[in-house]
């Protein structure tokens, strides 16, 4: 996983919206690293991320498919280029199965590389929690056929988002911390390509940095912002899993809890981290473990009262 450039995510961010359709930045969530960044740093010139994905959620479902061929043939238009990889490196065709589609990822035109892509995901459909979490869909565009995918606990983005000044919103720290949490009830061995990185490590990292960020403001404003945190997981827990709500709230900390619990994991994904979201900042194994025994005292206990 290698990221060499620090990216301003005002600028990024623009630039995104800029280049999407008018008529379908409404139906668009900005989630991951780019959204925190943007939400903590998006008014300090001296902060910056580094990101690789600049992941683009289409809400609702029903408009998921549609909106990303829009997106896609428009982008494609204005010289967009498909993200080549070794896996994939053109669109596949009818024939294909939809797991053996490449996703939408595109880089921005210009005669150097860009250091980060676009990717676009779809909201998720209604829960089943008998069924796969991960799901794929056929999109077929002016050149070829691809998958977008979504992820159950993707619905987590869509709830109550924050707006920006450049007409896209973004998903709630709070909120992207939850989904990653409950797609994380444990560490895996899975590996981000290209890496010795477990993706559990990173995912869940990212979780302590959004807590970290968010204890820093708190503690710069006067503000009580990490307090509200757990009451408005169960909110949107209730809001989007109706009455799995209290099962997924009690399985919440589990992830987080192994990863404290191990300081190889812990120091993994420190490291991913002071890489990407916290690029500016390099925070210490200290503070970021001492942020997750707080994470699990002030909102993961508070969480699993709430589902009581």
């Amino acid at each position: 996983m290698k990221l060499d450039a620090t990216l301003s995510p005002a600028e990024v961010l623009a630039q995104v919206a800029q280049a999407l359709p008018a008529d379908v930045r409404a139906d668009v969530i900005i989630i991951g690293s780019l959204a925190a960044g943007y939400h903590f740093f998006a008014g300090d010139g001296a902060r910056a991320i580094r990101t690789k994905d600049v992941d683009c959620l289409f809400s609702p479902h029903s408009k998921a498919v549609a909106a990303v061929t829009e997106v896609t043939d428009q982008l494609i238009r204005a010289d967009w280029k498909l993200r080549e990889s070794q896996s994939w490196s053109r669109p596949g065709t009818k024939d294909d199965p939809e797991d053996g589609l490449p996703m939408v990822r595109l880089r921005p035109p210009g005669e150097t590389a860009s250091p980060w892509f676009l990717e676009l995901l779809s909201a998720p459909p209604a829960f089943n929690p008998d069924a796969q979490g991960k799901k794929l869909r056929r999109v077929e565009t002016s050149i070829g056929h691809f998958a977008i995918c979504s992820f159950d606990f993707l619905a987590l983005a869509e709830w109550e988002p924050l707006e920006t000044v450049c007409g896209l919103r973004i998903a709630r720290p709070e909120m992207m911390a939850l989904a990653n949490l409950l797609h994380h009830p444990e560490i895996a061995d899975t590996l981000i390509a290209g890496t010795d990185y477990k993706r559990s490590n990173k995912d869940l990292g990212l979780v302590l940095a959004l807590a970290y960020l968010t204890t820093e403001r708190d503690r710069r404003d006067g503000t009580e912002e990490l307090e509200a945190w757990a009451g408005r997981m169960w909110r949107a827990l209730q809001d989007k899993f109706g009455s799995q709500a209290a099962g997924l709230a009690n399985r919440a900390g589990a992830g987080l809890r192994a990863l404290l619990a191990s300081q190889t994991d812990l120091k993994q994904a420190l490291r991913i981290t002071n890489l990407g979201l916290l690029a500016s900042m390099d925070v210490s194994v200290e503070a970021f473990s001492a942020t997750g025994r707080r994470f699990l005292s002030e909102v993961i206990d508070d969480l699993e009262k709430l589902a009581q």
